[in-house]
């Protein structure tokens, strides 16, 4: 016997108010399943650039990281 013929035979034999208590859970089960999952923010790389600090500003800094993942993408170096 398929899952779905099963769970909808199990829950014919339920009373009417258990059977909205089944379909409220399979909504939430399908919602559940089509939201994205978030991930955690992964803070590894913190200070991982504190030997640039005195070399550049921080706006400086980010135009830097920008070429660098310019040339990344582009394989130009």
């Amino acid at each position: 016997m398929k899952t779905v013929d099963e769970v909808v035979e199990l829950t014919r034999e339920l009373p009417e108010k258990l059977q909205e208590e089944v379909r409220d859970f399979a909504r939430f089960l399908a919602e559940k399943r089509a939201r994205p999952t978030r991930k955690k923010l992964r803070l590894d790389w913190a200070g991982g650039l504190k030997d640039l600090r005195d070399k550049y500003t921080s706006v400086e800094l980010q135009h830097k990281i920008f070429d660098w993942r310019v040339e990344d993408a582009t394989g130009r170096r």
